[in-house]
């Protein structure tokens, strides 16, 4: 399954462990929900780097 947007890096991207898989912690509306569902939720406007170095990385 490919991931257009990255999401497996968003931090909003959570194992949901009643359910068994992952699942966006965004508040989609329906449209963007169904272009998640599809896979083509490219350029995703509630994208935020779960890169927890990334900050240090521009102290240096």
């Amino acid at each position: 399954m490919k991931q257009e947007s990255g999401c497996e890096y968003c931090a909003n991207y959570t194992y949901e462990e009643e359910y068994g898989y992952y699942v966006c912690d965004s508040d989609l509306d329906e449209d963007e929900m169904e272009r998640f569902l599809r896979n083509d939720f490219a350029g995703c406007p509630y994208f935020q780097s779960n890169d927890e170095y990334k900050i240090v990385r521009k102290q240096i």
